[in-house]
């Protein structure tokens, strides 16, 4: 079997980020073969503002991944975040279908199916449906029912949705520039695949994703996601603060704030609060010259670092699983690169807290392997995991699941391809 060639892009409030990678048959490895990131335009809190802007974005980020990795790009997988993200925990009760015998696959889809059936609004799309545990004849706890025997089979479910609305807009910039969607995958759990070990998930953890402008968060109990959600609270309300703490323009705020991150990293033992930071190599057109780290710090971005804690506090506390998550926070995307970000969250939150960084994967990764790029290296991990290479109805129900707003001739064609040799 070949190798197989995947896509994605992440399309997020700061930046528009490509990758492409190839999953080896053989080895299960991801090696990424190209990646560009450039500016995105048109975004806010995760919400297309303006079409033309996040496509001609999303052409410049793709054309220059093609460039470098020396593929054309037809498929891809898309990150969604923001605050219309919202989801829901459902259960579904199915008789099995032969119960003289084993539980089949299907006995599973039609248990996922009947949980999957719940009341949304006519604006809201399901984009997500993930199985937290199995109950076979009233015993609870079970991964993978398939093979057991039993009468009974219940599934308890995480389902995650998402504006339609926002979803038309993605799909439509995508269709201009010929792009078919693989699947929408929400950022968060994108960030979850490429940062979070097994162990963590299963005693329990929360992954906080801070982006530019919004903070997407999924929790994890008993090594199932349990609860999603995202607010709107992100590094660029960092920025601002710095921007108007300083009385400089936003541009010189985020070199500031890039300055300050790079100083504090390359001190291997921390300096005195009352210390000068020198910004004359900065260039800055304010002629601001330099800054007391205690001003910066302690009274610009630690007040904003709390106020993100408290909204994910309050997230934590909101789901019903405060008491389920011993492993703590793990903070990832371009916001977790903050000045304070351990120290503070350590002490407003009361629980372990570290930086999540993007794994398992080779290639071209020394620009990726970057809290920022978590959302973007996830999306190929979690595209690879649900990627079915045989050729059968789990195809289809993928495609017609995945069959949305438009390019649904195309996913049709795409699955009758398979069987022409």
């Amino acid at each position: 079997m070949s190798d197989k060639i995947i896509a994605a892009v992440d399309i997020g409030s700061y930046k528009v980020a490509t990758v492409v990678g190839v999953s080896s048959s053989e080895s299960n490895e991801l090696r990424i073969i190209g990646f560009h990131s450039s500016p995105s335009r048109g975004v806010k809190k995760g919400l297309i503002v303006d079409i033309d802007e996040i496509t001609m974005a999303v052409e410049e980020s793709v054309e220059k991944t093609e460039r470098m990795a020396g593929h054309k790009i037809n498929q891809v997988f898309i990150s969604v975040g923001g605050p219309h993200i919202s989801s829901i925990n459902s259960h579904g009760v199915v008789a099995i279908s032969n119960p003289q015998s084993e539980i089949i696959e299907d006995d599973v889809n039609r248990a996922i199916e009947a949980a999957r059936a719940i009341s949304i609004s006519n604006t809201r799309q399901v984009i997500e449906v993930i199985p937290r545990e199995y109950v076979v004849d009233g015993q609870a706890g079970i991964k993978n029912p398939i093979g057991m025997t039993g009468v009974r089979l219940e599934v308890d479910t995480h389902i995650i949705t998402a504006s339609l609305t926002n979803l038309k807009n993605l799909n439509r910039s995508l269709s201009e520039l010929g792009l078919n969607n693989s699947g929408y995958i929400f950022a968060g759990l994108a960030s979850a695949e490429a940062v979070l070990t097994e162990t963590e998930k299963e005693l329990g953890v929360v992954l906080v994703d801070i982006g530019g402008g919004k903070t997407d968060i999924c929790l994890f109990v008993e090594g199932a996601l349990s609860y999603s959600s995202s607010i709107p609270v992100g590094a660029k309300h960092i920025t601002n603060d710095i921007a108007v703490g300083l009385r400089v323009s936003l541009q010189s705020a985020e070199k500031i704030k890039l300055h300050l991150s790079h100083h504090f990293s390359n001190k291997k033992e921390p300096g005195k609060k009352d210390a000068e930071l020198n910004l004359i190599s900065l260039h800055l057109p304010e002629n601001v010259s330099s800054v007391t780290l205690k001003s910066l710090t302690d009274g610009i971005i630690a007040p904003r670092l709390e106020e993100i804690y408290k909204l994910v506090s309050d997230e934590i506390e909101k789901s019903g699983f405060s008491n389920s998550v011993p492993s703590g926070l793990v903070i990832t995307g371009g916001g977790a690169m903050t000045v304070g970000m351990i120290e503070i969250g350590r002490r407003f939150m009361e629980m372990p807290i570290r930086i999540g960084v993007p794994a398992e994967i080779t290639g071209l990764v020394d620009e990726i392997l970057n809290p920022q790029f978590s959302t973007t290296v996830g999306l190929l991990l979690y595209g690879q995991k649900n990627i079915i290479p045989e050729v059968g109805w789990k195809n289809f129900n993928k495609i017609l699941r995945d069959v949305s707003l438009g390019n649904s001739i195309n996913k049709i064609k795409e699955f009758f391809k398979q069987f022409i040799p």
